[in-house]
């Protein structure tokens, strides 16, 4: 037997406001043990995994009761150890030209690709890569290019291996541009999926063993078209740690021609909309082991026409935040009903992107702005900014003040940090995903060998960023409303 392989079914899952929803064909899971036609070793082998139904017969008894009455405790709960974010992926139909607006936009310089160019004939995938933060743009060829890979790997097999032609293509024509991968890194993404699938969730692709056992990568349904990406690395494997998926080959950078670095470090949360808050919590709780950081309720950030409910999931160490929005309707539409709408179906709405310097971040994407980067979201009136020292203390210097109301950045604060914040406009077509930088400012800590660091989540999901936020969105909807009715 010279290739390793499990075969599994999903069910075809369809969602209220989601008629396009992606069918879970069978899928054929190949080890990809690229050391050209080595036949896979008896230890690669992935046993069939067993089709078990999504459970969300089992509900906690938990209820929202808002910010001020909510109290954060950690319970270290996770069923596997969970290291932090390893990357996103979008998919889309044309990366090239997404993903030089992202690097330009961002000051991300495009580090590892897969495409023609390197042999692989079923997609297109760049990356770029700013410190730790790795954001990954895929788009499918046609299908009659991919040839059948089904005999062993060969210079033509896809870079991801859980990529699927088909799905590719619907995805994009359903969402747009969306993001289709959250990436965390574990300490074995075999064990994570087989707990995973063990507590409830639904296998997207079993555990694939790249590259000789250099990293192991498995899938399992997150909410929506999103799915949750498992990437471990084997140290058995040697000192090697792979900068990205094995059979991307490194971009050769012009430094002459490089994006200035604009700071962004590392993906702090990453945020999605559906259409009801409790069983989705409750699932991903159940086979992540996840526990609640935060929560707010409509009376905490929203209008008097429409609000939202929401709670931030994370993990022990807190690196890894997922918040989930629900819609809340009152006089209006709720814009993550707007976004449920336009998206057709749940999703991810936004990706906070980690700064230790938001004003310098900030300042340099406005310049690029006009440029081809991103618009931001209208500034608060200044009204917003007069007691912004007496809400944040001596954190921030004057100087440092002045510039968040120029640039438009929001501020806030609990307990234990201080958060500084700013969001972009759409950054698609369609009024769905956008983007956050965020620089969060405290709660340094010294861990056993005496190095300094900040803990996951200093500073929360301040509640007065949030209401900003959310009325900064209506205000925006309520523009693009205006100008429809003029037509």
């Amino acid at each position: 037997m010279n290739l390793a392989y499990a075969t599994f079914r999903t069910p075809r899952v369809v969602h209220q406001s989601h008629p396009l929803s992606i069918p879970r064909r069978p899928t054929k899971v190949t080890i990809v043990n690229c050391v050209r036609n080595q036949p896979a070793s008896a230890s690669d082998i992935v046993l069939p995994v067993r089709q078990r139904d999504h459970d969300q017969s089992v509900e906690s008894d938990f209820k929202l009761v808002g910010n001020s009455k909510f109290v954060r405790e950690n319970p270290r709960t996770d069923r596997f150890l969970v290291l932090g974010f390893h990357h996103v992926e979008f998919w889309c139909s044309d990366a090239t030209n997404v993903v030089s607006r992202f690097s330009h936009g961002l000051g991300m310089p495009l580090t590892s690709f897969s495409d023609l160019s390197t042999g692989n004939h079923t997609h297109a995938s760049y990356l770029l890569q700013s410190h730790n933060l790795r954001v990954l743009f895929t788009a499918p060829y046609p299908p009659f290019f991919t040839p059948n890979i089904s005999s062993g790997c060969d210079d033509h097999t896809a870079s991801i291996p859980s990529f699927d032609t088909d799905r590719c293509h619907l995805f994009s024509r359903t969402h747009g541009l969306g993001v289709r991968a959250i990436a965390v890194e574990v300490e074995d993404a075999a064990e994570a999926f087989r707990v995973s699938i063990g507590n409830g969730a639904l296998p997207v692709f079993a555990p694939v063993t790249l590259n000789g056992g250099g990293m192991v990568m498995s899938e399992v349904e997150l909410y929506g078209d999103v799915v949750l990406r498992f990437i471990s690395e084997e140290e058995k494997h040697g000192d090697k740690r792979w900068d990205f998926l094995p059979g991307f080959e490194d971009s050769v950078v012009d430094k002459g021609s490089c994006e200035e670095d604009l700071g962004l470090k590392r993906m702090d949360h990453v945020v999605g909309n559906v259409e009801e808050l409790k069983p989705i919590m409750d699932h991903i709780i159940k086979f992540t082991g996840f526990h609640i950081f935060g929560e707010f309720t409509a009376e905490d950030v929203g209008t008097a026409e429409s609000g939202l409910n929401s709670a931030v999931l994370a993990n022990n160490d807190e690196t890894v935040l997922i918040p989930i929005n629900e819609p809340v309707s009152g006089k209006r539409r709720s814009q993550i009903q707007t976004y449920l709408d336009y998206n057709l179906g749940p999703g991810v709405q936004h990706i906070a992107l980690s700064t230790d310097d938001v004003f310098k971040t900030v300042s340099k994407m406005r310049k690029r702005t006009k440029t081809g980067g991103f618009d931001f979201m209208p500034s608060p009136p200044p009204t917003y900014y007069k007691n912004l020292k007496k809400r944040v203390g001596d954190v921030l210097s004057e100087e440092e003040m002045v510039a968040c109301e120029e640039l438009g950045i929001l501020v806030d604060r609990d307990d234990q940090g201080v958060l500084l914040q700013i969001f972009t406009k759409p950054v698609g077509d369609r009024p769905t995903l956008f983007l956050e930088i965020i620089q969060r400012i405290g709660c340094m800590v010294k861990d056993s060998e005496g190095k300094i660091y900040q803990k996951g989540g200093c500073g929360g999901f301040g509640k007065g960023n949030f209401a900003a936020l959310f009325k900064s969105i209506e205000e925006y909807e309520k523009q693009l409303e205006s100008k429809h009715q003029h037509c």
